[in-house]
């Protein structure tokens, strides 16, 4: 079986008992996560160490969170006040681990759907998605990749443009694909509301609800977006269902098309 699983936010005890909830087999069934697998939670550590031992079989694409652990890590930057991946940072095996988050792609093609973090631009088709997202990828493994996080926090440029430079581009796909929740048919982002959809800043909507999506007939799998409900769009799968908040961590079986949630064992 292949499951993509919403994002888990160091909630190490509940990722545990979703998997025994699922029969987890890792010799036979593999695992897609959504995105920031760290931070928040107080099990960071142990729940990266969980994905790289099952590395053959764990796959997952970056997150906000995720991203950031590595500015902290490999910039001047120092953690906000509410971060709680400190037990990564402290790890003897510290290196490793960041190491695997270098790796990690934006953004995974799943049988022509597409795995994320935050979504994808209205504007963008399967191609665009991943070709920018290897951009980024590109970078980060690079041997100059503390240098290109150390220029990659910022909200601007709000819109794609093919006239941007490489860095513009980069800094816009990872706000696209790791923050994005409302913006205008163009692409335009916006980062100050992140309630549900009923409560867009005025010219802005959610990513999905645009007409005309170049991914309408795509399935989107994605995280990010804890405040979503009752969304109820073909082929859009919210799978961020607020286990960090005391809510659910949630699995989408991509073989039997269906849902399994455990809800949150976190104190």
């Amino acid at each position: 079986m292949d499951y993509a699983i919403g994002d888990v936010q160091g909630c190490f005890k509940t990722l545990v008992a979703l998997l025994t909830k699922i029969k987890f087999n890792p010799d036979k069934d593999r695992i897609y996560f959504l995105g920031d697998v760290v931070n928040r939670g107080s099990n960071s550590l142990d729940v990266l160490k969980l994905i790289y031992s099952n590395r053959d079989n764990m796959k997952m694409v970056l997150g906000n969170h995720d991203f950031h652990l590595l500015v902290c890590a490999l910039t001047e930057r120092n953690p906000n006040k509410k971060d709680t991946f400190q037990d990564i940072l402290e790890a003897p095996d510290k290196v490793v681990m960041l190491d695997y988050l270098l790796q990690r792609p934006l953004a995974i093609d799943y049988k022509n759907a597409l795995l994320v973090h935050a979504g994808a631009p209205p504007k963008w088709g399967m191609t665009d998605v991943l070709e920018n997202s290897k951009l980024v990828e590109k970078n980060l493994q690079s041997a100059d990749a503390p240098i290109f996080l150390s220029k990659m926090y910022g909200d601007s440029p709000y819109i794609w443009d093919e006239k941007h430079s490489n860095e513009e581009k980069s800094r816009y796909a990872i706000n696209a694909l790791m923050r994005m929740r409302f913006c205008k048919e163009n692409g335009e982002l916006e980062f100050n509301h992140k309630l549900n959809t009923d409560k867009n800043p005025k010219g802005y909507r959610a990513w999905f609800l645009h007409s005309k999506r170049e991914m309408e007939n795509h399935k989107i799998f994605f995280g990010h977006w804890s405040t979503l409900q009752n969304v109820k769009k073909e082929n859009i799968y919210p799978m961020d269902h607020g286990c960090i908040w005391g809510g659910k961590l949630s699995a989408y079986n991509l073989t039997k098309n269906e849902i399994i949630s455990q809800q949150s064992l976190e104190s």
